[in-house]
Formats: structure tokens, C-alpha cells, sequence
């Protein structure tokens, strides 16, 4: 039989669409966040309100009980030590972000090749597999100092510990992904003379896409912990660095805005992945 050579063509490709448009994006389970595309004003005024009692509850009663602000500052005091400090804040919010992209970028992409080598060779599986289970068990701030001691108190200690934090949650759930796709897409493609690559690139990664997505999203909140963590233990930058220092000088309102900005980044991860998901994986739902 002749192998048609416009196989890689005919090979079933990722659908970004959802037929019929709409869908949801990947969550956190691998399925829906539960995020419908056209929230009703409804919805969208019920989150604002819980949102202003919230806030406006907590103002008034902290106000109410006189607690200090030593202790637990109030909203607006928290707020208004963003702006006032934010000249010092904001180099420290660079440092962070840089080492967090460095080591999940260096983390995630060694991860996925891991992922596919293993998903492809079940001897280096066997031997890899006891190492990525130590590095998954492993809090990698308990190697942030021996990495200070080796390489200084730049930022190298960090993006490494980042890297090893995230790797491991990306290659798990890319892996899971990987086999979880339908053989009876491999077998027939295989029928048609499809190479290892292509099966790899045109089934493989378009069916595990949700699986990936969810890995790239837990690793990246694991490496945002590891880098904020990694600043508290060693280094004189980063916003880890600026809570230890408010801390120790009991200026709460300014720790809590910290607090409040690494909220936010921690949400924008959620919500750049659940885009994502919408966007290459929708087709799942």
C-alpha cells in the first residue's frame, strides 16, 4: 500500500473552537472553572456587593473594636500603603517576577520533554519516575541555603529552586495527559503510515492540551510560592524580602500590601491559564 505523503495534513488537529463557539476553560480538575462566558449583570453586581460588604464590614468593624493597626490594619490603610510605598515596592515586584518567569520557563520546559520521553520510552520511566516523586516531596526551600552557600546571594539560588518546584507538577500532568489519549486514534494513524513525530505532535499533544494547561497552571502557582518563599530565607531583593522586612519592623499596613499584591498575582495566573484553556482546550467540553 502507498503512504499518502500529505499524512501530517490529514492527521486529526488540535480544534482551538468549540463547535458552536462558547465552552469553558481548564480548571484545576482538568475540566470546567465553572466560569460561563456570558456572566449576567445579575452575577456580576451580586460579586461587586459581596466584594463592598467585605471590605466595607471589615473597615468598619476594625475601626469599630479599635484593634491597631500593628495588628491587623484596616482596608483603607492597607490601600493606601500601596501608593505611598509603592516607589520602594516596585523594583522588588520586578525581581520577583523575573526569577518566577526564569525558573517556570526552565522548570516547565524541561518538564514537558520529560513528560514525552517517558510517555514514549517506559525504561527511562522506571528510572526516572524515583527522582521526580523525591523532587515532588522535597520542599525546595529547604534547599534555597545549600544553594546560597554554592552560588551567592544573587538571584541563581532562586530561579533554580523555582525550577524545581515547578518542573515536576508540569511533567506529571503533561504525562497523565499524554496517556490518556484515545489508541484507537494511534492505531489508525499508524495504518496510515504516521510517524512517531506525527502522532506525537498531531494526536498526542492537541488531546493531552487540557492536561498540560492544568500542570503549567499548578506549576507556576507552586513556583510563585517557592520564589516568595525562596526571598524570605535568603536574598536582599524580592517581595518575599520586603515582607520579612515590614515584618520585622511591625509596619502591617505595608505588609498586607504586600500581601495583597501577590494575591493578584496569583489570580492573573488563574485567569491567563483559564484563557488559555479557553482558547486551545474548549473542544474537551
Amino acid at each position: 500500500m502507498e503512504v499518502d505523503k500529505a499524512l501530517g495534513d490529514k492527521i486529526p488537529e488540535f480544534n482551538r473552537k468549540k463547535a458552536g463557539g462558547g465552552g469553558d476553560g481548564v480548571g484545576l480538575s482538568g475540566t470546567s472553572l465553572g466560569l460561563g462566558d456570558h456572566r449576567t449583570k445579575l452575577e456580576t453586581l451580586a460579586i461587586i456587593l459581596v466584594a463592598v460588604v467585605i471590605i466595607g464590614g471589615a473597615e468598619l468593624l476594625l475601626k469599630w473594636f479599635n484593634v491597631p493597626q500593628y495588628v491587623l490594619p484596616t482596608p483603607s490603610l492597607i490601600i493606601m500603603a500601596l501608593f505611598t510605598e509603592w516607589g520602594f515596592i516596585w523594583p522588588h515586584l520586578l525581581v520577583t517576577l523575573k526569577e518566577l518567569l526564569l525558573g517556570f520557563a526552565i522548570g516547565a520546559s524541561i518538564g514537558f520533554v520529560l513528560a514525552a520521553v517517558i510517555t514514549q520510552f517506559p525504561f527511562v520511566e522506571k528510572i526516572v519516575t524515583p527522582y521526580i516523586l523525591l523532587l515532588v516531596t522535597t520542599p525546595m526551600l529547604a534547599l534555597v541555603p545549600l544553594l546560597i552557600l554554592k552560588l551567592g546571594f544573587g538571584s541563581e539560588p532562586r530561579i533554580i529552586a523555582v525550577a524545581l518546584a515547578s518542573g515536576p507538577m508540569v511533567m506529571i500532568n503533561s504525562a497523565t495527559g499524554f496517556r490518556r489519549v484515545d489508541l484507537a486514534k494511534i492505531a489508525l494513524a499508524r495504518s496510515f503510515g504516521a510517524s512517531t513525530f506525527q502522532i506525537f505532535t498531531k494526536i498526542r499533544i492537541p488531546m493531552a492540551m487540557p492536561m498540560i494547561i492544568v500542570g503549567l497552571m499548578v506549576g507556576s502557582i507552586f513556583g510563585l510560592l517557592t520564589t516568595v518563599g525562596a526571598e524570605m530565607v535568603g536574598g536582599a531583593e524580592g517581595l518575599g524580602n520586603r515582607l520579612t522586612y515590614y515584618s520585622a519592623l511591625i509596619r502591617m499596613p505595608q505588609f498586607f500590601a504586600i500581601i495583597l499584591i501577590l494575591a493578584i498575582i496569583g489570580i492573573s495566573i488563574y485567569v491567563l491559564f483559564y484563557w488559555i484553556g479557553k482558547k486551545w482546550a474548549s473542544w474537551e467540553t
